[in-house]
């Protein structure tokens, strides 16, 4: 562990700038400095590197970041070497600091899910050197001991509850949490993990947050992942992510496979640019996550019946995240080949020119639709137009709805403005067109979310919220995240917007926290108007606090002098609030 203290004075001591212009040369732009993104191909720079904040975001790919994940999103480094590089380069020694006997004893007992699922993946990996088994089938699918250590391929025992010997209370809450044990009607607990091979899922941050596990021979089901939990959602996890970023950059593209043995023998053959979904359909917020790493997905799938199944339900999913200027296409492998055993058999150069035989979206798109169609009768022409419009309707990308449209003109013997008016293109894209701001003004957003964005952009607000709406914010789901905010302000001497964020990086608010920075990075910075809006969220916070608790002991009665004197304090709370003579809400306390 590397204490909190010394990741604040590191970030105190280097510059982003610096940082980010020793690998991307930066331009001064008004108060920001920009370039063409390093990570994805642009020609107009939108890579905004901001000093005061000491973050960079790009408005092309929404990448984002302090300097250490710049460090970690370039060089494909883990969070401690990025420190520990960071460190180097202004002459700091990185300490390595004990973990303390409650974080020890908080580890063992399973009250952190991330050090549950750590020490679980330490387990997995330290029976694998044990197990000749193991090691033998590995090796007979061609993988090396680098690639399974690259990967932190483990094994679990054949035993009910082998994960007692590194737990020593089984009975943790945190195992049954973090799916590494389940709970038989009887009450007794055994391993979910048991004779398979282990695959650890981890996250972009580097964290474990989940297992895959194969069996060795036969036997079902023959993949088995981690149940979704606290810090793990399949629908938004890839396995081989984290591995694969750098590679991916370099390479241009990414490769969409369906298996973990996929992604790792397509790693061992050198196409380390892989990555695969966990048991679960390919969904939006994957290709959302893709699409910030590369231009091109490519997804691969087996060529029988499923594969193409598979292959539709990926396109189905992405059509809403479609951008001009990216690139999605479907690769189907020959009958009863998979990834895995094509590029062992075949090698890498024959598994990559088979890029080349990889269809577009939009022909794959109009393949399949054609196939539900008769294109010589007018009614099939027609079927044609009504099985697309919902599809066509999702794609926001414009240059590619044109392109499609004017395909299915074509095959429909249509005009392309009459395929835009029979499937609503045209009302739609009037519907959906911005409104014209009004005086430079900001759009709308959420009364939580902007005041996130207020204590990113000028985390001294903190200091100007009571421990009454501390309380009350925490007792608002959608706050939450503020109230958790709030809190390291306060406990915390922090130089920095990005110190702040990394004071965040293990919170499960995480990405919220990174994003509303990113939204700042052009505020100027308005301590008046801060000040005015952080009383306006809070005013309106306590009001609706207020209104309910009025509510609650009008519907109630009033029994007794104690209760009446409650709802008299509420009446008049709630007049002065209304009438606007509240005093500032910050220094009161709500319901007061």
């Amino acid at each position: 562990m590397i204490p909190q203290t010394f990741i604040q004075d590191l970030l105190s001591r280097v510059d982003i700038v610096d940082v980010v212009d020793r690998h991307v040369k930066l331009k001064r732009a008004g108060a920001n400095f920009v370039a063409c993104c390093p990570f994805h191909s642009e020609k107009t720079p939108s890579f905004t590197v901001s000093q005061t904040k000491q973050f960079y975001h790009c408005f092309g790919c929404g990448e984002h970041g302090t300097a250490i994940g710049f460090i970690m999103e370039y060089s494909g480094a883990g969070f401690i070497d990025a420190v520990k590089e960071l460190a180097q380069s202004v002459g700091m020694t990185v300490p390595e600091e004990a973990r303390s006997e409650q974080a020890a004893r908080r580890a063992e007992e399973g009250d952190d899910l991330y050090g549950v699922l750590l020490r679980a993946a330490q387990f997995y990996r330290a029976q694998l050197r044990d197990a000749p088994h193991a090691i033998a089938y590995l090796k007979g699918r061609g993988l090396s001991g680098d690639i399974a250590k690259h990967f932190g391929v483990g094994y679990a025992p054949d035993g009910w509850q082998g994960l007692a010997a590194v737990f020593p209370d089984y009975d943790a809450k945190a195992l049954l949490a973090a799916g590494l044990v389940k709970q038989n009607e009887e009450g007794r607990r055994y391993d979910v993990f048991r004779d398979r091979i282990i695959f650890p899922i981890v996250d972009v941050r580097g964290n474990v947050i989940g297992f895959g596990g194969r069996v060795l021979d036969k036997g079902e089901p023959k993949y088995l992942n981690s149940p979704e939990t606290p810090v793990f959602e399949k629908g938004r996890e890839l396995y081989g992510l984290y591995q694969a970023r750098r590679a991916i950059r370099d390479a241009g593209r990414v490769i969409v496979v369906e298996g973990y043995m996929d992604v790792v023998a397509l790693a061992q053959s050198g196409v380390d640019y892989a990555v695969a979904t966990l048991g679960t359909a390919t969904t939006p917020t994957h290709v959302q996550k893709l699409l910030r790493q590369t231009d091109e997905i490519v997804f691969c799938f087996d060529g029988d019946d499923a594969g193409r199944r598979a292959a539709w339900r990926a396109l189905e999913n992405s059509l809403g995240q479609l951008v001009d200027g990216k690139q999605l296409r479907f690769l189907f492998l020959p009958q009863g080949e998979d990834p895995d055993s094509y590029v062992r058999q075949q090698g890498k150069e024959a598994f990559e020119a088979l890029f080349g035989k990889a269809l577009p979206l939009s022909q794959f798109l109009l393949q399949e639709l054609a196939k539900q169609s008769d294109l010589s009768a007018a009614e099939g022409r027609a079927n044609l137009i009504h099985l697309a419009k919902p599809l066509l309707k999702q794609i926001q990308a414009l240059g590619l709805r044109l392109q499609i449209v004017r395909a299915l003109a074509e095959a429909s013997r249509l005009a392309p403005d009459e395929v835009e008016r029979l499937c609503e293109l045209k009302s739609l894209a009037r519907r959906s067109a911005p409104a014209q701001p009004h005086h430079n003004r900001a759009p709308m957003m959420s009364p939580d979310k902007q005041l996130l964005r207020l204590l990113l952009d000028q985390p001294r607000l903190a200091e100007k919220i009571s421990d009454e709406y501390r309380l009350l914010l925490d007792s608002n789901p959608e706050y939450q995240p503020a109230a958790e905010l709030v809190s390291i302000l306060k406990n915390g001497k922090l130089t920095s917007a990005a110190a702040l964020l990394e004071a965040t990086r293990l919170s499960k608010h995480f990405e919220l926290y990174e994003k509303a920075l990113a939204d700042t990075l052009n505020d100027m910075g308005d301590e008046q108007a801060a000040d005015a809006d952080l009383t306006g969220i809070l005013t309106q916070l306590e009001l609706r606090h207020v209104e309910s608790e009025y509510k609650r002991l009008s519907a109630a009665g009033v029994r007794d002098d104690i209760e009446r004197q409650r709802f008299l304090q509420v009446s008049r709370r709630l007049n002065e609030l209304k009438g606007g003579t509240a005093a500032h809400p910050a220094a009161s306390a709500p319901g007061a």
